[in-house]
């Protein structure tokens, strides 16, 4: 029930961070209130809001790791739905240490498969399997 849980809470903050992406700062003043139409479950919006502000407030250190593992790809070109599902991702290898990063590429992969394109799965798997490579070689 709880990995349910966390899983919605990851769509919710995907689609807070696509808003951020696509709308801009304005769009922070939206968030509660789409998390509380979203989903009943305190659990979740309270993720879903710390995920997305995390992220944000990380964007510029989970932008560069991505850039940087995008090599045939320049990091301005990615589809917003693959570049906010890559952004929490980051984020959370990055700073969620509670979370398994077997779970977290898991769950990107999933994401990308349920709202971007049929080739997003595997870019996303070999993007983040690139960052978390970089991050262990930093600790």
């Amino acid at each position: 029930m709880q990995t349910d849980k966390r899983t919605k809470a990851r769509e919710l903050a995907l689609q807070a961070l696509y808003q951020l992406d696509v709308q801009g700062l304005q769009a922070f003043e939206y968030l509660e209130q789409f998390f509380k139409e979203a989903d009943r479950d305190d659990f979740v919006r309270r993720f879903a809001a710390e995920w997305t502000k995390g992220t944000w407030d990380n964007l510029a250190q989970c932008d560069e790791l991505i850039a940087d593992a995008t090599i045939k790809w320049q990091f301005g070109r990615l589809p917003p739905v693959d570049k906010s599902i890559l952004r929490l991702a980051v984020y959370q290898l990055k700073f969620c240490h509670d979370i398994p990063p077997k779970v977290v590429i898991n769950e990107a992969i999933e994401l990308a498969k349920k709202y971007s394109t049929d080739k997003s799965g595997p870019f996303v798997n070999g993007v983040l399997d690139a960052v978390l490579k970089k991050l262990k070689t930093k600790e």
